[in-house]
């Protein structure tokens, strides 16, 4: 009777946990005589639960309901180790490994079998992302070698942040060679629980080359697909991206090809003073922010595209483009020039160290 007054007592407490009152209130079912199922079902707990808290009951009383201790920690790596990772991380593999990048399965086999630290491949992972490392991601670098590298990011920089009042500025390129891949069998269409399927050969019908323009300041596209790409192509092109802004001054950001800089093309600007070019630096397309476009056509519309002739493929990508301007935005410029020349700087700073400490 005392300890139903006990246990009574800790399932009415307001300074009890929920979790202590329910053990409470199974051992008080338990001594009333109901069946196991009964007060696994009321306590909405299972049978070997019920089991459980009346066996510790009986055997340690009110303090078999508590939890017990739980168990000491696990031992915790030395730092010294944590620093090897970091380390080895941070370095690319020894050539007598064979490996180009580190894999946490791949360190944490090099640091047991030649250093003779065990650790798991698991607190590698772990390591890498408390501390921001990501050796399986790399990216591509150019340096140009453009001597007027500084005035023409500048001044292409100077367009996108602060354009000429009034004036529009152009963004045009090409994208060449785009081939109209079709697979050789049928495409599996996504569906629930299924991927998109698709056969790893294709059958190839023909290139195109996309002519584009973006228009800076409202991200508003006009392209042109044609079967080559030269100067008459490009001066063709021109004029019907220029054609929509007469009246204004017209800005446009191209590269460095010849077929930009053609004698045609050269008397048309002389013809036309109102539209200006601005040549990004030699090496630079990256600054050309139709190039930024070019690689949003590319994963949303072409790699994946299945085409069964060049017509097709055209036609989806003029497709996509109306689709593109029914919402288009510009894109977001925030780089300033000080920002991209002192990236660069740094770039070059690190390279001439890596060639004269492997030169030493």
């Amino acid at each position: 009777m005392e300890q139903d007054a006990e246990l009574r007592a800790l399932v009415n407490s307001r300074d009890v946990s929920a979790v202590l009152a329910t053990r409470a209130r199974i051992v008080l079912w338990h001594g009333e005589g109901r069946r196991r199922k009964d007060i696994a079902e009321l306590a909405g707990v299972s049978l070997p639960t019920v089991d459980r808290w009346v066996r510790r009951h009986a055997e340690h009383g009110l303090a078999g309901l508590e939890d017990r201790d739980r168990a000491a920690p696990r031992v915790q790596v030395p730092p010294r180790v944590r620093a090897r990772v970091v380390a080895l991380t941070r370095t690319s593999p020894p050539v007598e490994t064979g490996l180009s990048h580190w894999s946490t399965r791949g360190l944490a086999g090099y640091l047991k079998r030649v250093e003779g630290i065990c650790v798991s491949w698991s607190y590698v992972a772990r390591v890498w992302r408390e501390e921001g490392l990501a050796p399986h991601r790399h990216a591509t670098f150019k340096l140009s070698r453009d001597p007027a590298f500084a005035e023409k990011v500048s001044d292409v920089v100077g367009l996108y942040l602060d354009p000429p009042g009034g004036a529009v500025v152009l963004s045009i390129d090409e994208k060449t060679q785009i081939q109209a891949l079709d697979r050789t069998q049928p495409l599996l269409p996504l569906d629930f629980g299924v991927t998109e399927k698709r056969t790893h050969d294709y059958v190839r019908h023909g290139v195109t080359n996309l002519f584009a323009a973006l228009d800076v300041g409202t991200g508003q596209v006009v392209g042109e697909c044609r079967p080559t790409r030269d100067g008459v192509n490009f001066l063709a092109f021109l004029k019907k991206a220029v054609k929509p802004h007469t009246g204004k001054e017209v800005h446009v950001v191209l590269d460095n090809l010849s077929t930009h800089t053609t004698p045609e093309v050269e008397a048309w600007l002389e013809e036309n003073p109102h539209v200006r070019f601005h040549f990004t630096p030699v090496g630079s397309s990256w600054i050309n922010q139709i190039e930024t476009w070019f690689g949003i056509l590319t994963r949303q519309s072409i790699r994946r595209g299945t085409f069964t002739s060049v017509n097709v493929l055209i036609k989806q990508i003029k497709d996509y483009i109306d689709t593109w301007n029914v919402d288009a935005k510009p894109f977001a410029w925030t780089a300033t020039s000080e920002e991209i020349l002192a990236k660069v700087r740094l770039v070059q700073t690190n390279i001439k160290k890596l060639v004269d400490n492997n030169a030493k």
